[in-house]
């Protein structure tokens, strides 16, 4: 008799999986999730921004808010705790997959693959969790109405724009729950496929402009952050102050000993390194370590301690910037559980492993005692590798709509690597009740969305908080 190597790896045949996905579908009609309404216990939203913020740095939290009023997109944006304590209450499939936790639009972009081509998917995992499959659409449903209305749009267009996004994704499921393990696994969506991916049901002139929105983000690579971050003190390089955004390490912590901060950085590199493979490890072991500073980003993200990390390779011509950014509890735990992962950097890293199209090759995590004695997690990866984003706010109609499309597919796969495929395509079925049912719900939670948005704007003219506008 053959022993298995993992006797607890079971595996279902396609039927068995299509017959779960239909029992699922008995279960919880494809129509329930268009109902939402908030419900008589839910929590005051600033209150819960006030819980998330207390884990972050105080002296950046006005900074938060103020880049949440900027438009309920933004504040959409900063919300993912929100949301997930609204879709806690909600009805749930039992069809999980590893989860983004906050796969809005302006969560997905380009980057450069190990092999330097382009390609398209989703580019934060902050948040990444297993859990119901339904979420991250939700999540991305959402987004959509709520871009729209920032847009000027009207009902009609927002609906549109959801719809076709959400059969995107259904599509792409039926799609890879035909194709062999394997080739689930190496699709992905490289800039110049788009259109074979993507021409069924969509206008010459909508692909145009969605290549055009796609292919003309302004990219970011280490040359760049070179040029836009750097300048050079006494011979050496150093990352320039544009505090409180940018803050070298001497001034985050003033009166301190060179020596000990250098000392303080190597740690975190030498704790680092040892969690990437070992020809990652020697291909770091290449650059010295040159400067660091602490760094703000994102919108939800704000307060989460972030360093950047300057090293230099053959000559200060050959830069690489490292970002250790701050792991914390997913915004998902509370609802669906710990992850298994005990070092939430390592969630992050192992999530992002698993649904992105081709992982960042210095992607690793770490946990040690930081600047202010307190134990803390991290993951690290390139600051910026050949990035880039579409500007969501610029769309118009016709691009938004090409734009969920790319996404929905993207999320697809995403789903599925590490969800039940098969079950998942079987649930939503061929008909239009799923796709129906998320327009109907991102339209009403764009109505949540909006009233939480004010209660940020009341709550910042009452003083309850304070809002740092512009920065």
């Amino acid at each position: 008799m053959t022993k298995l190597a993992h006797p607890m790896v079971l595996h279902s045949t396609p039927g068995e999986s299509a017959a779960r996905g239909k029992a699922a579908r008995a279960e919880l009609p494809r129509s329930a999730h268009g109902a939402w309404e908030p419900g008589p216990s839910r929590r005051d939203p600033i209150d819960l921004l006030e819980d998330q913020a207390r884990t972050r740095l105080p002296e950046l939290g006005a900074i938060r808010y103020g880049r949440m009023l900027v438009s309920p997109f933004t504040f959409f944006r900063g919300a993912a705790f929100l949301m997930a304590a609204d879709l806690a209450d909600g009805p749930r499939t039992g069809l999980h997959a590893q989860l983004c936790g906050d796969a809005h639009l302006s969560n997905f972009g380009i980057f450069a693959a190990p092999d330097r081509r382009p390609v398209f998917s989703l580019n934060d995992f902050d948040e990444t969790l297993p859990g119901p499959f339904e979420w991250d659409v939700k999540r991305l449903a959402a987004s959509l109405a709520v871009a729209a209305r920032d847009g000027g749009f009207g009902r009609a267009i927002s609906a549109a724009a959801v719809k076709a996004t959400v059969r995107e994704y259904g599509q792409a499921m039926a799609r890879f729950a035909g194709m062999r393990n394997i080739h689930v696994w190496y699709a992905r969506l490289d800039v110049a496929s788009i259109r074979d991916q993507l021409e069924a049901g969509i206008s010459g002139k909508q692909m145009k402009r969605l290549r055009s929105t796609v292919t003309g983000v302004h990219t970011k690579d280490s040359m760049r952050a070179l040029t836009k971050l750097c300048g050079t003190v006494a011979g050496e390089l150093r990352i320039v102050g544009d505090p409180p955004l940018v803050t070298p390490i001497e001034d985050v912590m003033p009166g301190a000993e060179a020596e000990h901060l250098v000392d303080v950085v190597r740690r975190m590199i030498d704790s680092y390194r040892e969690t990437l493979p070992r020809d990652r490890r020697q291909l770091l072991e290449s650059y010295r370590y040159v400067h660091a500073a602490r760094k703000v980003v994102g919108v939800g993200s704000v307060g989460a301690r972030t360093w950047i990390l300057l090293l230099t390779g053959r000559d200060q011509a050959d830069p690489l910037f490292l970002q250790f950014k701050e792991a914390q509890a997913s915004v998902l735990e509370p609802f669906l559980g710990k992850s298994e992962f005990a070092q939430h950097g390592q969630r992050i890293v192992e999530g992002q492993r698993v649904m992105q199209a081709a992982p960042d090759v210095l992607l690793g995590w770490e946990r040690i005692i930081t600047i202010d004695g307190e134990e803390r997690d991290f993951y690290i990866r390139q600051l910026w590798d050949s990035k880039g984003s579409a500007e969501v706010e610029a769309m118009d109609p016709a691009a938004l709509e090409a734009y969920g499309r790319v996404c929905g597919w993207t999320l697809a796969r995403a789903h599925a690597r590490s969800g039940d495929r098969i079950a998942i395509a079987a649930y939503l079925g061929t008909g239009a009740a799923f796709d129906n049912a998320m327009t109907a719900f991102a339209e009403t939670y764009a109505d949540q969305n909006e009233r939480d948005y004010s209660a940020l704007q009341e709550a910042v003219a009452s003083g309850r908080v304070t809002a740092e506008m512009g920065v």
